[in-house]
């Protein structure tokens, strides 16, 4: 097999039209994995010749976030520059965004950017909604004939390449790829080196040769894109703190990205490092547990198989909690298995910079292995005992059916991915659950909505696969539950100012008994409530707001959450920021240095003066209340 070994992006394009033809049919991964230079290249090649059809099948395309009000100018637009330096976005990401797409080209995403593209009727139009493992099937169908990635290079041979984060998808197709070559319909696996990229070892290796096309940029390569962290709430705290107590000791760990993500690290960190301290967090909540709650300190440790690899997993493996090994391919163990990876700077640095024996432990895979039980079922059971599959979603209905990627007038936010999955193979695993975190409500137009819903226009996760729901307020185990049994324990655990609305809906419906009553407890589940149980942990270091680190500065991420503030409260809330900041008296240094980044320190309009007293009174209201938003029944 030849492979030319190009510097020269438009050559690697022309070279793969010359192999392919007119009609490119491409597939590249999610997330990072995507080879930005080679992918621009074949965009300027079709949009200059428009007799080229160019088919863009992927997901995650990941973008700078964008701001849209003046505060976040202000606070955002540095960060990028400093973090994004480098960063490249694809070319057709700003014609999405503008409406002027070729007609030759087309780009279909099964996973969007959470909430990126909702403004985007192009994007929205042609999103396709497809689980995760079944992508791979999805790229048969259409009979994709170009398959193209960043990669990593060895640093000790220059005969082997790594798929590294991104193997998900890649390796389900190798077959598909081997049968194109074998009869002879076309097909080219097209690479992209980048050195910024961690080398991981294992079953994402592949040899050079297997390569038709290898793009080698000359000079510095761009940055891999790192997402900037979220603070975690004390809601996002509380939701961990239940969860973590159904998390088994030598059971299956599996978690996603964001601030619950981290949040639950964390708590698993407490509940093994600092267990008193955890069991004290857990007992100040007042949520009924059940008679096998976990609580003690991990001891035979957990294993990891998950479709994302985050760095709360190396966290964890740092803590000693990832610990519990199951055998590889290659003859050795591993201790976490994954399909693709994203994280911030300092992660994909720690991945660079860990010893060989130690990544050798984190086994980059296919996403039909980390996904399904497809393969060696009774090796995948006998390995996934107890597995915990944990993720989020955006909604949540008394029935129990969830909402993760759509919102009700169809208008996608992020996608299905794995969830329905990961979902599915909870039923089917002994003493496997599916624990989906959802928060009791969300703020929209400066009030307080709920997230626990009776109507629900759509569903990710239909109600015959509920099995446990966890919001700030507690648990609701849901598995085998009649339609009343759930009503009754989703109803326990929504945020107390909703349930007699949602009370009333289902009586309506016949689903509840009319005398129906909520146990006492129930019916105090206020913000105040979890603000009283975890602001003391809060203050004292024991929850902090970025329990996994920051590549922002130490000013930046003290003006995360009071921005955030100053977007989400009540007219009301802004007026006392005004108020507190327009306090007379000396700025404290920390005051001072916030309004210097926000460009604030010396304002020449009064619009400035305004503003830069409503983000002081934010800093000052944060100060008296980690989590300020919500906690009034005016803001409702």
């Amino acid at each position: 097999m030849s492979n030319p070994s190009l510097n020269n992006p438009t050559r690697c394009a022309e070279a793969i039209v010359d192999r392919v033809g007119s009609d490119i049919r491409m597939a590249v991964p999610i997330g990072i994995g995507k080879p930005i230079l080679l992918i621009d290249a074949l965009y300027r090649l079709a949009e200059a010749d428009r007799r080229v059809k160019l088919s863009i099948f992927t997901g995650l395309t990941l973008t700078r976030p964008r701001f849209r009000n003046t505060l976040e100018r202000r606070f955002v637009a540095p960060l990028l520059d400093r973090l994004f330096a480098t960063y490249s976005e694809p070319l057709y990401v700003a014609a999405l965004e503008q409406g002027r797409l070729p007609a030759n080209i087309a780009v279909t995403e099964f996973f969007l950017q959470a909430g990126a593209w909702l403004a985007s009727g192009a994007a929205q139009r042609s999103h396709a909604s497809l689980n995760y493992s079944h992508v791979a099937g999805h790229l048969e169908r259409i009979g994709a004939n170009v398959f193209a990635q960043l990669v990593a290079q060895n640093p000790a041979d220059d005969a082997r390449l790594s798929l590294s984060s991104n193997t998900d998808v890649t390796l389900d197709m190798l077959p598909y790829i081997g049968a194109r070559r074998r009869s002879g319909l076309p097909v080219v696996v097209a690479g992209e080196l980048n050195s910024n990229l961690p080398y991981m070892p294992g079953e994402a290796e592949i040899g050079r040769d297997q390569f038709d096309v290898l793009l080698e940029p000359e000079g510095e390569p761009y940055a891999l894109f790192a997402p900037p962290k979220q603070p975690v709430s004390l809601a996002d705290y509380a939701i961990a703190l239940h969860a973590t107590t159904l998390i088994k000791d030598g059971g299956t760990l599996q978690i996603g990205i964001g601030s619950f993500a981290d949040a639950l690290t964390h708590a698993l960190i407490l509940r093994h490092q600092q267990n008193s301290a955890f069991r004290a967090l857990v007992d100040k909540l007042e949520a009924p547990m059940g008679c096998g709650a976990e609580l003690a300190p991990f001891d035979v440790g957990l294993y990891g198989c998950t479709e994302m690899l985050v760095d709360g997993f190396l966290a964890l493996k740092a803590a000693g909690i990832l610990k519990r090994k199951v055998p590889v391919s290659n003859g050795g163990t591993a201790v976490l298995h994954a399909g693709f990876f994203v994280g911030n700077s300092s992660f994909y640095r720690r991945l660079r910079e860990m010893p060989t024996e130690e990544l050798a432990e984190i086994c980059m895979t296919s996403i039909s292995f980390t996904n399904t039980l497809r393969g060696d079922a009774a090796r995948k059971q006998a390995e996934r005992q107890y597995a915990r599959f944990i993720n989020t979603a955006m909604t949540a209905s008394l029935l129990g059916t969830l909402a993760a990627d759509t919102l009700e007038d169809g208008r996608v936010v992020s996608g299905v991915g794995g969830q329905l999955d990961l979902v599915s193979m909870a039923h089917r695993l002994p003493g496997a659950r599916s624990i989906v975190a959802v928060r009791s409500t969300r703020r929209l137009n400066r009030r307080s909505i709920s997230n626990v819903l009776w109507r629900q226009a759509n569903a990710t996760v239909p109600r015959s696969l509920r099995d446990i729901v966890v919001t700030e307020y507690g648990v609701a185990d849901l598995r085998g539950k009649s339609d009343r049994d759930t009503i009754a324990q989703m109803l326990a655990v929504a945020d107390s100012a909703f349930q007699p609305q949602l009370r009333g809906e289902a009586q309506r419906a016949g689903k509840l008994e009319p005398d129906f009553v909520l146990p006492d407890r129930a019916m105090h589940n206020r913000s105040q409530r979890i603000e009283a149980a975890l602001a003391p942990a809060r203050q004292q270091g024991l929850l902090p707001a970025f329990p996994l680190g920051s590549d922002m500065t130490e000013t930046e991420a003290l003006l995360v959450a009071p921005l955030q503030d100053t977007k989400e409260a009540s007219y009301g809330v802004l007026l006392r920021f005004l108020a507190l900041g327009m306090v007379a008296g000396r700025l404290s240094p920390a005051e001072c240095a916030a309004l210097k980044r926000l460009g604030l320190d010396a304002p020449r309009t009064a619009r400035d003066r305004a503003l830069g007293a409503i983000v002081t009174g934010a800093l000052r209201f944060r100060g008296r209340s980690p989590d300020v938003v919500g906690r009034t029944g005016e803001d409702r």
